[in-house]
C-alpha cells in the first residue's frame, strides 16, 4: 500500500484552523477547505510510485482490480476529501449522470472553454456524495414542505416576501418550489438587495429556526440565495452523522469538520451565496421540485466491526473502523481498491503508521490489516 501526500485547498470559505487542528500542525492563518485523497487530475494524491494518477493509468486492472476497471473503466471513480467549513458554501445541486452527459455534450459542441467562467459541466459524469460529520456539523439539505417555508417567510414580516408565502400556499408543491426559485433568482438584484437586507434584519432580532439564515446573510450581503435557502431543510449533523447529496436536491454546507466522498466530477450548478455564475435555467433543468426529510444516515453495523454509511450509489462506499484498546488486527482486504483514512488515535496500516488526517491507498487484492486504537474511515467502489 502507499502512503499519500494529499493537497490542501485554499478556498476562501474553509476554517484555518480545523484541517491544521486535526492533523496536529500550526495554522497558517489561510483558509484551508479541503483536503483531496484520490486520483482527481486537478490535484491528485502523490505517493512514493508517483501521482495516484501515474500509478493508476501505469497498470489499471493491477491496481484497481479486473472488476473495478470492467464496471467504471481504468480510473479511480471517487473522490475522498476532508472538508472544513468556516463559513458558507455556495448553494448549490448536482446533475444526474444523463443531463451531465447532455450538459457536456452541448458545451463541448459550443465551443465553451473547460475553464471559463460560464462553464456548467467540467466533465460528462454526476456528482453524488455523502459527508460524515466528525464534528457538530450544519448544512441545508432539500425543500421543506411548501407551507413550512412559507411560515418561515411570513414570519419576517417583510412585505416584498409577502408574493412568495402566497405562491407557497396557492401552488402544488412542486408548482410552488419552481416557481418560488425562479422568482427569487430572477428578480431585480437591486430590489431583492433590498429584500435580503430587510430579511437579515429580522432574522436577527427573531433568533431560533431564523438564526442559520441570519449567518448566511452577513456572509453573503444582498445576494437572493440568502431567500432561496430559506425554502430548504437547515440540518445540524452531530459526529458520526452523515447526509447523502443525490443529483437535483439542492443543498449547502454552512459550517464544521467531516469527511466527504463523491463521485470523481466537477459538474456544479449554483443557485446563490456566490459571486460566481449562476445559470437559472440550467439549474431550473437539474433542480427536483419536491420536498422531504433530509434523511440523517447513521452507520451500520457489520459483525467484523465495519459500520457502513449505506448509499444508492456503486462509485463510493463509505465505511469506519472504530478500533478500541487492545482490540486484534483487523484484515480489510478486498478485490476493488481503497484509501484508509485515520480520523482519531494512532493506527497501524500495512507497513505504515497513520495519524489523524493521514492517509493510504489499497490496490485491489492488496494484503490491509489494520491494528492500534482509533478510528479508521474506509472508501472504496461496489463492483
Amino acid at each position: 500500500m502507499d502512503r499519500l501526500d494529499n493537497t490542501i485547498r485554499p478556498y476562501a470559505w474553509g476554517s484555518p484552523t480545523a484541517i491544521p487542528h486535526l492533523l496536529g500542525v500550526e495554522p497558517t492563518g489561510e483558509p484551508q477547505a479541503e483536503m483531496w485523497m484520490g486520483a482527481h487530475p486537478g490535484a491528485p494524491s502523490r505517493t512514493g510510485r508517483g501521482t495516484l494518477v501515474e500509478v493508476i493509468e501505469a497498470a489499471p486492472e493491477r491496481e484497481l482490480g479486473e472488476k473495478a476497471v470492467a464496471k467504471f473503466g481504468p480510473r479511480l471513480p471517487f473522490l475522498l476529501k476532508l472538508l472544513a467549513a468556516g463559513a458558507p458554501l455556495s448553494l448549490q445541486v448536482h446533475p444526474d449522470l444523463t443531463q451531465a452527459k447532455e450538459g457536456y455534450a452541448d458545451e463541448e459542441r459550443r465551443g465553451i472553454p473547460i475553464d471559463a467562467t460560464h462553464r456548467n459541466y467540467k466533465d460528462a459524469n454526476h456528482k453524488p456524495e455523502l459527508i460524515c460529520a466528525l464534528t457538530e456539523f450544519d448544512g441545508l439539505c432539500g425543500f421543506r414542505p411548501p407551507a413550512r417555508a412559507a411560515d418561515l417567510l411570513d414570519a419576517l414580516g417583510v412585505d416584498s416576501l409577502k408574493p412568495y408565502v402566497d405562491l407557497l400556499h396557492a401552488q402544488p408543491e412542486e408548482a410552488a418550489l419552481r416557481e418560488v426559485l425562479t422568482a427569487i433568482l430572477t428578480a431585480d438584484p437591486d430590489e431583492m438587495a433590498r429584500t435580503v437586507a430587510a430579511a437579515t434584519a429580522a432574522c436577527d432580532r427573531l433568533g431560533g429556526d431564523h438564526a442559520p439564515y441570519a449567518g448566511l446573510a452577513h456572509h453573503y450581503p444582498g445576494d437572493p440565495g440568502v431567500i432561496a435557502a430559506m425554502l430548504l431543510n437547515h440540518v445540524r449533523l452531530q459526529p458520526g452523522e452523515a447526509l447523502f447529496l443525490g443529483a437535483g436536491i439542492p443543498h449547502a454546507y454552512l459550517s464544521g469538520l467531516g469527511v466527504e466522498i463523491m463521485a470523481n466530477s466537477d459538474n456544479v450548478l449554483r443557485c446563490g451565496l456566490t459571486p460566481k455564475h449562476v445559470d437559472v435555467p440550467e439549474l431550473l433543468r437539474v433542480v427536483r421540485f419536491e420536498s422531504g426529510d433530509p434523511g440523517v444516515l447513521r452507520p451500520e453495523a457489520a459483525p467484523d466491526g465495519e459500520e457502513v454509511y449505506e448509499t444508492p450509489i456503486d462509485e463510493f462506499r463509505l465505511s469506519r473502523h472504530v478500533l478500541p484498546e487492545g482490540a486484534a488486527a483487523r484484515d480489510l482486504t478486498l478485490t476493488t481498491p481503497q484509501i484508509l483514512l485515520c480520523t482519531a488515535g494512532t493506527v497501524r496500516a500495512g507497513e505504515h503508521t497513520l495519524t489523524p488526517g493521514r492517509s493510504v491507498f489499497v490496490p485491489a487484492g492488496e494484503k490491509a490489516e489494520v491494528s492500534g486504537t482509533g478510528t479508521v474511515f474506509r472508501a472504496t467502489v461496489i463492483a
